[in-house]
């Protein structure tokens, strides 16, 4: 049959429908497998919004570190310098400044804060002092001196935390200043001025010396108490003028210290009331034999010429003769008298070659009767002790606190010398 005779097919709702059907359940079929493969296939974690961020955008800079560059002035206790350091602004934006300290070998010169800070300029100022947080810092940098001054290292930062780099290293160290140099000489004038005055008049004159007149063109013995007040002045005064000078400090002159001086003077005082009230008996005693002296001096020729009278009479009556008697016998007796007070006047002199100076360690270990211990024992402990207090003063700055149980030992061997001067000859 041909096609254009052909009748059309003929297709009811009913089939229509239901072809539809088949077609939507076969896509959601074939949809659904689909879904079932995409969630058999692992699912990747979703990725933290921190890790985001660091692939997203550059890490950021750290801050420079501060570095001690500069310093104007130089390292001296009591001056005020000025630190210049790198990278400082940045550094204050996030720390506080007005806790920075010096840093000396590396260690911290506590409570010396800045005394002026500007962030703008990259600068600060210390001034550098003795305070009680860092005065065993200052003892241990500026005692055992072996010159004016001395290398160190030198940065700042935080008490608590490392200190700043700095260029002023091991490698390029900064002299610190011990005693400065002007002061110092004038010090070290005024000091030997000093002691070779008292030198030249303790070898010239009775500066020290006993006292009471002398052999013309001879010098008196050195005396004990004198010699040793002296020394103790000179110690004390040329220590107190060291520390001055390294310190600054004023305030150096400790209880014990006067406690010292004051058993010295002491000594020197009760030896000075004996010595005198020797002088004053031995001056009485010298009067009256010089009276007695004159007296028969006096007395004798006038006897003796009482005697010739007597003599040249041609003939001597009984009375006479009693009389001539008489007159013998007391110029006899003057005569004897006269010899004894010249013996006397002689061993009481003043005058005498014995008081005589032999030598300063002589005369201060000897008195009239030989060497003596008691004066031994006192010139040992001021020797012990001097050596003491010269090490206090050398290491730590410091004038020495002796202990009572000390002061009470050279007590003890100032009352020992003041006793055994009483029978002491002079």
């Amino acid at each position: 049959m041909p096609l254009s005779h052909r009748k059309p097919t003929y297709r009811s709702p009913a089939a229509v429908l239901l072809f539809f059907l088949i077609l939507l359940i076969a896509r959601l079929a074939i949809g659904g497998g689909a879904v079932n493969a995409q969630t058999a296939s692992p699912i990747p974690a979703p990725v933290p919004s921190a890790q985001l961020t660091d692939v997203t955008r550059p890490a950021p800079v750290p801050a420079p570190s501060p570095k001690v560059a500069a310093i104007d002035g130089h390292l001296e206790l009591d001056t005020i310098v000025g630190v210049e350091v790198e990278h400082f602004s940045e550094w204050a934006a996030t720390h506080d400044p007005t806790k920075l300290v010096p840093f000396i070998n590396g260690r911290a010169v506590r409570g010396n804060y800045p005394e002026e800070i500007h962030p703008d300029r990259n600068r600060l100022h210390f001034h550098l002092e003795i305070k009680p947080q860092n005065k065993e810092l200052w003892t241990d940098l500026l005692g055992a001196p072996r010159g004016l001054r001395h290398p160190v290292t030198f940065t700042i930062g935080l008490e608590s935390e490392s200190p700043f780099d700095s260029v002023f290293n091991q490698s390029q160290p900064l002299p610190l200043t011990v005693i400065s140099p002007v002061y110092g000489v004038v010090g070290l004038l005024v000091v030997l001025f000093t002691l070779v005055l008292f030198i030249w008049l303790a070898r010239t004159t009775n500066l020290i010396r006993e006292a009471g007149p002398a052999v013309p063109g001879k010098l008196r013995a050195y005396n004990l108490g004198r010699t040793q007040m002296a020394f103790w002045f000179f110690l004390v005064y040329v220590s107190y003028t060291v520390i001055w000078l390294i310190t600054d400090s004023l305030d150096t002159i400790t209880p014990s210290l006067l406690g010292l001086m004051g058993i010295s003077a002491g000594t020197a005082l009760s030896e000075a009331l004996i010595d005198s009230g020797k002088d004053k008996a031995s001056t009485n005693q010298l009067q009256d034999i010089i009276s007695e002296k004159q007296s028969l001096e006096t007395g004798i020729p006038e006897l003796q010429s009482q005697i010739n009278a007597l003599n040249a009479k041609s003939t001597l009556t009984p009375e006479d003769t009693t009389n001539r008697d008489s007159l013998n016998k007391q110029l006899q007796d003057g005569r004897t008298r006269l010899a004894l007070v010249s013996q006397q006047l002689q061993s009481i002199s003043p005058a005498s070659t014995d008081a005589n100076s032999q030598g300063l360690l002589r005369d201060i270990l000897r008195d009239g009767s030989g060497y003596s211990f008691h004066r031994f024992q006192i010139f040992a402990w001021t020797i012990v002790l001097g050596i003491m207090f010269i090490s206090s003063v050398y290491n730590n700055l410091t004038m020495p606190e002796f202990s009572a149980t000390l002061l009470g030992l050279m007590g003890i061997s100032s009352g020992t010398y003041i006793g055994f001067k009483f029978p002491e000859k002079k």
